[in-house]
């Protein structure tokens, strides 16, 4: 049994002990923040044992085997650095780091110290995202794939009022592309691998952050735009679209109806009754690597070249 802890005490942190209480082989020993009684609050409300006052805590417990991040971007990188040389197994939330430079260095720590370390990207363990991809063969030659991800943030509220939340804060690595773009990103990188070029466009907000953005991923014969936003909110369909075929995605972060239209409209739906936004894949990947001890290469690579493709979208932003 995995003995983990987590860190941070957002809606996300809630949703993987939810997650983890559902997956046999973890179990959620401890929560942490760096307010102690605002632990054991949380700890309360959700049904946890243990309470830290501090990542430092956690990581000098020998009862506890990981640590899942779920704390703000930026404070990612140290904490996860943190974590692997306390020897602890680490699964670090979206987008794990700034950088794929950085993110390289802690794979290579984490391999020097023998422990797993993967990103919570939901997307590359849904079971709907394994639908797209068996129908994918099916499409003919593909040609132009269209992903967006855009919801309206209750928080964008309090920009508009004159406050700087974390989630639109530059600071705290806030912003559409982080938070809600790097999903089709990262979908692109797992359906199509890296793009040969890239090119972007954004909308900055008043506190500095992307409130929404256009990436075009280019590859030899397809073209991908990533459309996001955390200042509106899309009501349709992301797509892939091949000379034979075209498969809509109704949720692209957790697809849960895929339909594949022919020349003559639909020909076939895929669906599914799992809860959208779910993160049981992921958290069943960490405990089945943790396990059987296995070398998560696929998933390290698959994050590292998400992140190298985000640094590009940026810097093609603000080109």
């Amino acid at each position: 049994m995995i003995r983990i802890a987590t860190v941070g005490t957002s809606v996300i942190t809630d949703a993987f002990i939810g997650a983890a209480s559902r997956t046999p082989g973890i179990e959620v020993a401890a929560v942490s923040s760096r307010d102690g009684a605002k632990a054991r609050s949380y700890a309360d409300r959700l049904g946890v044992a243990g309470a830290f006052a501090g990542l430092d805590a956690v990581l000098a417990d020998p009862g506890i085997d990981a640590v899942y991040i779920g704390s703000p971007n930026s404070a990612h990188a140290p904490q996860v650095a943190a974590a692997i040389a306390a020897g602890k197994h680490v699964l670090v939330e979206k987008p794990a780091v700034a950088s794929a430079a950085e993110w390289d260095d802690l794979v290579d720590r984490a391999r020097r110290a023998g422990v797993v370390l993967i990103e919570a990207m939901r997307t590359a363990y849904d079971p709907g995202i394994g639908a797209v991809r068996e129908q994918l063969g099916s499409l003919g030659v593909l040609r132009r794939a269209s992903f967006h991800y855009a919801k309206r943030s209750s928080r964008y509220d309090a920009v508009l009022a004159g406050e700087t939340p974390n989630i639109f804060d530059p600071a705290m690595g806030g912003g559409a592309l982080a938070d809600l773009g790097v999903y089709g990103v990262h979908a692109a990188i797992l359906l199509f691998g890296e793009p040969a070029e890239v090119s972007a466009s954004a909308v900055t907000i008043a506190t500095g952050a992307d409130g929404a953005g256009l990436a075009v991923l280019r590859y030899p014969g397809l073209i991908v735009d990533v459309g996001y936003s955390k200042i509106t909110t899309a009501v349709r369909p992301s797509e892939i679209q091949g000379e034979s075929a075209t498969l809509l995605i109704d949720h692209l972060a957790s697809p849960r109806r895929v339909t594949r239209v022919g020349a003559g409209g639909p020909e076939s739906e895929w669906t599914s009754e799992a809860p959208v936004d779910t993160l049981d894949g992921e958290v069943a990947r960490f405990v089945e690597l943790v396990g059987d001890g296995a070398a998560p290469d696929d998933d390290q690579v698959r994050t590292s070249a998400t992140l190298r493709t985000l640094e590009r979208i940026r810097q093609a932003a603000a080109a």
